[in-house]
């Protein structure tokens, strides 16, 4: 028999959804410092199993920048366009807040001027454990960066990526950005898929991306950079499926763990991926969905500031120790406390079927912070709750009302651990009339690894003005190219190939993605739609022109949301003091609120003026009425 096993790392918990034909179980486990034995403790398998996985690995190497010593080569005279950027502030009128440093030190930057005696014997000084090579003009013809970096790699038998390959579009500063945030990840991420690959028993290993698709486990080190949403983004994929499953039409994702929030908005049933992301103030231009992250999550920790002020989050207490209330020595006050101290989490509750609560302990760290800002602990607790609310309500507007699309036309899935604690209060904030529980909600994003296609991306600098025959051409270029290397990586044909373009006015510095076509007119219509909905305007006497092609070649997904078991209807709801057990809800199954249901991963909050009503595939849909 095959099982089809997903497994997303985060900061306090790993999640574990597994899929046998015709039961779907989910189970939760505390994230181990080392991060692949705890995988392999979490789950096991037979050789025809698939094992799909979403880790954090990239990421914590680039947050704790405990990545490789990285050296780059690049044309003499722009050794330093890492260090200068663009023109930009991180904080335009905070004077105390810079840009991260280079990941490359000034004394490991390499200027090319054609001398590869001097260039190799400079490198081999500078001692790196990784390569990047970023030609400035190679973006339109990389032979040269080619031949140079297959002449290092020679040399001095290390990794090697070059820009053309890792973000093969113009403008040097991200593509050269890009390049050295892989090579500094390279290998961490090497280390932990081989470490991993070796304790794993599974027939069929991928790994996920950042842009919702699914590579090989031998792919991984070569593409690590394209790892660093690996673990949100399967999140967005389920939530996509769901939203599509039940017809709604814009989709706002909201998924809080324990460490932090990620925050999506999915239109028309269909994943956009953007063309790159900042992660830790760093630019990462490779296909990534266009998630948010804020540092808020049921570990975030409440703290005063120096001005007596409350604050919660960005630090968070993990899973080690994590919360006071989970009894492993935790004593500073996170926002599950609050939530626990609040009622919204019945004490009684264990925690992925293991974490017996200590409510007294989460009480008395509440406490400790109220004496401080001179607060009762209920002032606190809701103090707390108010704030990393009002941060999450903050995320949401900045991916629907700041990317000129209305919350109050969309429905909130609300999924990990946090979730549905919090989605109730922020829909009514935002004006959204539905909120979206899925099934297995706890361990939603483990559930999205199951959901997600094989993917293989290809990018084109092609710089065209509006009118030009040559744009047929570049899109079947590209196409083509997009299911070669699908075929490459997978050894079949892609299943559907979906290409789009950056397009702008001729004159503007920034582009706009939009569905690609061999229409010029059409490319134009759906130009300016997406840059009247965004900016409030268009210029339409102005010509435009394609600046970026970009393909993605998909595959089957192992599953798709059809094929997931419903509930049964032959149950008994239970009820205790207002906490309903959702293992017991039959579909059509309605609760007028206030109230709590809980699951062994989770716990969802009704509040007055709420109405719920169980769907036939084990959703929770709640209307506010109020």
């Amino acid at each position: 028999m095959t099982r089809i096993i997903g497994v997303d790392v985060g900061g306090t918990f790993t999640d574990v959804v597994v899929f046998d034909g015709d039961e779907i179980l989910g189970e939760k486990v505390p994230t181990s410092p080392d991060q692949s034995e705890g995988v392999v403790q979490a789950v096991s398998g037979g050789p025809n199993d698939v094992f799909l996985h979403g880790t954090t690995a990239a990421t914590n190497a680039l947050l704790e920048e405990k990545g490789a010593r990285v050296a780059l080569v690049t044309d003499v005279g722009y050794e330093d366009i890492i260090e200068i950027g663009r023109q930009d502030r991180p904080s335009l009128y905070d004077s105390n807040v810079d840009r991260p440093s280079p990941l490359v030190e000034r004394s490991r930057r390499h200027g090319f001027d054609g001398d590869r005696r001097a260039l190799l014997e400079s490198v081999i000084e500078s001692s790196p454990e990784v390569i990047a090579v970023g030609l400035i003009g190679s973006y339109s013809d990389p032979s040269d960066e080619l031949v140079l970096a297959a002449e290092l790699q020679e040399a001095l038998s290390i990794p090697v990526l070059v820009s053309s390959l890792v973000s093969p579009e113009f403008r040097e500063y991200e593509r050269l950005s890009t390049t050295v945030l892989s090579a500094y990840l390279t290998p961490s991420v090497a280390e932990y898929l081989r470490l991993l690959d070796s304790r794993l028993t599974m027939g069929t290993r991928l790994v996920m991306t950042s842009s919702g698709g699914l590579l090989p486990f031998a792919q991984g080190p070569e593409s690590a950079g394209r790892l660093v949403l690996s673990g949100p983004a399967g999140g967005v994929v389920a939530a996509t499926a769901l939203g599509r499953y039940h017809g709604h039409k814009t989709v706002l994702s909201f998924d809080m763990g324990g460490t932090s929030t990620d925050v999506c908005r999915i239109t028309d049933g269909v994943l956009a991926v953007g063309s790159g992301h900042r992660v830790a103030g760093r630019i990462n231009r490779v296909p990534s969905v266009p998630i948010r992250t804020i540092g808020a999550g049921g570990g975030s920790i409440g703290w005063a500031d120096a001005g007596g002020a409350l604050r919660v989050g960005p630090r968070s207490a993990g899973a080690i120790p994590g919360p006071a209330a989970y009894g492993h020595g935790g004593s500073e006050p996170t926002v599950t406390d609050a939530n626990i101290v609040t009622g919204n989490i019945p004490a009684d509750l264990a925690l992925g079927g293991s974490v017996v609560l200590d409510a007294d302990a989460g009480g008395q760290a509440i406490e400790r912070l109220g004496n401080t800002l001179g607060l009762s602990v209920d002032a606190t607790a809701l103090g707390m709750l108010e704030v990393v609310d009002s941060h999450m309500e903050h995320a949401l507007r900045s991916v629907s009302v700041e990317e000129g699309a209305d919350p109050r036309e969309a429905v909130l899935v609300a999924f990990g651990g946090a979730g549905g604690l919090h989605a109730t209060r922020l829909a009514r904030r935002l004006g959204i009339e539905k909120v979206l529980v899925p099934p297995l909600s706890g361990v939603f994003s483990a559930l999205g690894l199951l959901l997600a296609a094989p993917k293989v991306d290809a990018a084109r600098t092609v710089m065209m003005r509006e009118g030009e025959e040559r744009l047929s051409a570049e899109i079947r270029r590209l196409s083509t190219e997009a299911s070669a290397r699908f075929i490459d990586v997978f050894g079949n044909e892609e299943l559907s190939t979906r290409v789009t373009s950056d397009v702008r006015y001729v004159g503007q510095s920034h582009e706009l993605e939009v569905e690609a076509d061999e229409s010029w007119q059409t490319v134009r219509d759906r130009f300016e739609s997406t840059h009247l909905q965004m900016f409030g305007f268009t210029r339409s006497g102005q010509a435009i022109e394609v600046v970026n092609v970009r393909a993605t070649a998909n595959g089957e997904a192992p599953l798709s949301w059809d094929d997931l078991p419903g509930i049964s209807s032959d149950v008994e709801p239970i009820v205790r003091d207002g906490v309903w057990a959702r293992r017991s809800l039959p579909p059509g199954f309605v609760i007028e609120g206030p109230a709590t249901i809980t699951e062994t991963n989770s716990c969802v909050l009704i509040q007055e003026g709420n109405r719920l009503e169980v769907l036939g595939d084990g959703t929770l849909e709640i209307a506010d009425n109020s």
